[in-house]
């Protein structure tokens, strides 16, 4: 397996666990929904946290990326229900 697919794989694998947790919080699921709200939330989380200078004080850098991909999950499927409503 090539390093660019590997990288892919691990990228897909912790958006579905972030967006699985998501859900596990706010309620909601199903695997290709995760998946997707995951993969968007990492993209967010890494953006907010940034945009408000916040690092995580976490020695391990996929438990830090899970979290902060969750976390932009969350903000994802917040938003998205403000504007269904």
């Amino acid at each position: 397996m090539s390093v660019g697919m590997q990288e892919l794989l691990i990228f897909l694998g912790i958006g579905l666990v972030a967006g699985w947790l998501a859900g596990l919080i706010l309620g909601g699921g199903g695997l290709l929904r995760n998946l997707i709200v995951g993969v968007i939330g990492a993209f967010v989380g890494g953006w907010l946290l940034s945009a408000l200078n916040i690092s995580l004080p976490i020695g391990n850098v996929l438990v830090s990326q899970i979290i902060t991909a969750t976390i932009g999950a969350i903000v994802v499927i917040a938003v998205a229900r403000v504007i269904a409503r």
